[in-house]
């Protein structure tokens, strides 16, 4: 039923306006994991910024220190545009500060090496050459804070033959494998529909700051993180790179079939896609009772998801022919009952108004200095409650007169003349 109610809201919602308007609106307490923990991220694009963002989920204060006049890269990248601000750039920096300073002037790096000084944690994404030229090295930043956790999100890490090579999330999925292994069997290669090593990358830098927080509450010392989109994206391969290691049989494009699992992919049905994953004895077993077959569920031939995989086209004919007869929501609702994992492929538009994403805060609005702004959350629950929702993305500079009064007790006439200057 819940099924099918989804499907006729999504058909009877207006779209006169942006899905935000139908998101819920959500104001909650910020996190507090975090409180006191001071960030300065000079990154830009998504990686960083995405960690930066996981950090001030967490309660972090993060300030985003960025160039004058453009800012993030990431702040031109459209359309789309709301508000006139880019929708990727509104989509990983919630919860920071904003400061507008020219760190490639010297007296910009001056205040820079201010704000280091009364920090716990710098993002940078820059390569090792680049960070020596403009003193944003572990090295000499370690000078001024010996507690400082230096972390580098860059393509290729700080060490090697690629190490100064530019590099994107594209860059990194080619390098990792993963769009060899996505798409049809004799279409191009493919990448992921987000850029999923960026924000595997920017997940990697966040967990591993919490790691060299911990451990500095230990013995007080600082930290040099170095994460690479390349790495961090390989790893998320593990488990097709490691078979391959292991038996030299070599994986290749199976669209929405699991090469391991024998049914593990997307069947049709009467109306629309689903998809459909038998990976145990057990849930065999379900399935076959459910759509009124017991008797495929104990056949000897297919006893073991070996002899099933080796059966693999006889059985997907069997199942397609049975699916093919009713609508996804019937089996949806079927399959859900007999505890036999199923599901829809959701358009964006049907995620954007999934009831249960609505249900528990995921997807939601806030307000922003120009309107409502849409968000998607955390999505991991700390004593019940998630991140909260007070500070929006912020506008180019917004608050760098409050930094620079508040990190470094600087008064109005020290602000001025940097304005006067175009240091910020």
């Amino acid at each position: 039923m819940a099924h099918r109610l989804h499907k006729r809201a999504l058909m009877s919602t207006p779209h006169s306006q942006p899905p935000l308007y139908r998101l819920p609106a959500r104001s909650a307490p910020a996190l507090d994991l975090l409180a006191g923990v001071k960030v300065l991220d000079l990154t830009t694009s998504i990686a960083g910024p995405y960690a930066g963002q996981l950090l001030a989920d967490l309660g972090a204060t993060v300030v985003k220190v960025e160039k004058p006049g453009s800012g993030d890269d990431c702040r031109a990248w459209g359309p789309p545009f709301l508000h006139g601000e880019s929708l990727w750039f509104l989509s990983v920096n919630r919860g920071k500060q904003s400061v507008s300073l020219d760190i490639s002037a010297a007296e910009g790096q001056l205040v820079l090496r201010e704000l280091v000084a009364e920090a716990d944690v710098i993002l940078l994404n820059l390569v090792a050459r680049a960070q020596r030229k403009l003193g944003l090295d572990a090295a000499s930043l370690r000078e001024l804070n010996q507690r400082l956790v230096h972390v580098s999100v860059t393509g290729f890490g700080l060490q090697g033959d690629r190490a100064d090579l530019p590099c994107y999330d594209l860059i990194a999925e080619g390098y990792s494998g993963v769009m060899d292994l996505t798409g049809e069997p004799d279409a191009p290669p493919q990448k992921v529909g987000t850029p999923a090593a960026d924000m595997l990358a920017g997940h990697d830098a966040a967990m591993a700051v919490l790691a060299a927080l911990l451990r500095r509450e230990r013995d007080g010392q600082g930290c040099e993180i170095d994460v690479a989109l390349v790495a961090s994206m390989t790893r998320f391969m593990a488990p097709r790179l490691l078979p391959y290691l292991g038996s030299g049989e070599l994986n290749r494009r199976s669209g929405g079939r699991d090469s391991v699992i024998a049914i593990y992919q997307v069947f049709d049905t009467a109306d629309a896609p689903m998809t459909l994953g038998l990976g145990n004895d057990a849930i065999w077993k379900r399935f076959w009772e459910a759509v009124g077959q017991p008797g495929m569920a104990v056949r000897p031939e297919f006893a073991s998801n070996a002899q099933r995989r080796a059966r693999r086209p006889e059985i997907v004919e069997a199942i397609s022919g049975i699916l093919r007869a009713r609508p996804r929501a019937h089996w949806l609702d079927l399959f859900a009952n007999a505890r036999v994992p199923a599901g829809p492929i959701q358009r964006q538009d049907e995620v954007a108004l999934d009831p249960a994403l609505h249900e528990s805060g995921f997807l939601y609005r806030m307000d922003g200095p120009d309107g409502p702004l849409p968000q998607i959350g955390l999505g991991v629950r700390f004593d019940g409650r998630t991140e909260g929702t007070a500070t929006p993305p912020p506008k180019l500079g917004a608050d760098t007169e409050t930094v620079l009064r508040t990190w470094l007790a600087w008064n109005a006439a020290q602000i001025e003349r940097l304005r006067a200057q175009r240091i910020i």
